[in-house]
């Protein structure tokens, strides 16, 4: 009987070891099908569409010139030079002696300077005659006042407008700010540029033709932005990668303003998606990734 009874039980051993195996695997396989599902793509560095504004500039070159230049001569003919006051650099005021002049019947003419600035040129030698007809004996920059009179493709003129502000970088002198006087109405045909005239301000000492470069803010757009890096460029234009549900999205964008390594995303991204940092081939669409926000 007791031998019956352990055989019956040996019996059921393997059958409940079976019953066992299959409810354990029936418990384990919802995890582990999730587990296969969950992607296992490599570590990527992602960031936020985030707002910023950029400026929409207009960029100008050009040269540094006198905005007016006075020519100081004598009134009368037959004058002789006896003494220069003065040299090519020197500030002047209006009324101040520039030089002094004898006539053929004795005597002394003062030549004096009309307006205050700084003598750009001098031609008066002493023992030379002076002609009120002929050379200049002085050339001064009326007012230290001088224009960075600038090229602009005629694209790009009808953009600016007078009193508009502006930075400009002179060679030899750095930064100064300016502001447009004047738009030529014209633009030169072979070329297509036409002329800004943009007045320097302040009291920086400048040379005249000095190379110049004018950025002249002319607007501002604000909306969606992402860094150079996260922008990848095709034949048809440019997208972005995309992280969605940990896969790759690819988003084809339209972009728009450039400024400090940051664009401009005018149409094809809201705010806050989640994109590669630094985009690449070597990402694809559906390509499982573990997003790692970047920490700027």
């Amino acid at each position: 009987m007791r031998h019956a009874a352990i055989a019956a039980t040996s019996r059921r051993m393997p059958m409940l070891t079976a019953l066992g195996l299959l409810a354990l695997g029936a418990a384990a396989s919802p995890a582990m099908a999730a587990e296969d599902t969950a992607p296992r793509g490599a570590a990527v560095s992602v960031l936020k569409a985030a707002k910023a504004c950029f400026d929409n500039t207009v960029e100008v070159s050009g040269m540094v010139l006198a905005r007016d230049e006075t020519a100081v001569r004598p009134d009368r003919p037959g004058l002789k030079v006896a003494e220069v006051l003065v040299d090519a650099g020197d500030t002047v005021t209006a009324g101040q002696n520039l030089a002094r002049l004898t006539p053929p019947e004795g005597g002394t003419i003062m030549v004096q300077a009309p307006v205050a600035g700084t003598i750009l040129t001098s031609t008066a030698t002493i023992g030379a005659f002076a002609s009120g007809r002929g050379e200049a004996l002085f050339s001064i920059i009326a007012r230290n006042e001088y224009d960075l009179v600038g090229l602009v493709p005629s694209a790009q003129i009808n953009r600016l407008a007078v009193n508009q502000t502006a930075r400009i970088r002179i060679v030899g002198a750095g930064e100064v700010d300016g502001k447009i006087r004047r738009i030529a109405p014209t633009v030169e045909p072979n070329s297509q540029l036409g002329q800004a005239f943009i007045a320097i301000t302040g009291n920086a000492r400048l040379l005249v033709n000095a190379f110049g470069r004018a950025v002249i803010k002319t607007g501002q757009s604000c909306g969606v932005a992402l860094p150079l890096t996260a922008i990848l460029y095709d034949p048809d234009g440019t997208v972005v990668q995309v992280v969605r549900n940990q896969r790759v999205e690819t988003k084809r964008v339209e972009i728009g303003l450039m400024a400090g390594g940051q664009v401009e995303i005018r149409d094809g991204l809201n705010e806050g998606e989640v994109v590669v940092a630094r985009a690449g081939a070597l990402l694809r669409e559906g390509d499982p990734v573990r997003p790692v926000l970047a920490s700027n």
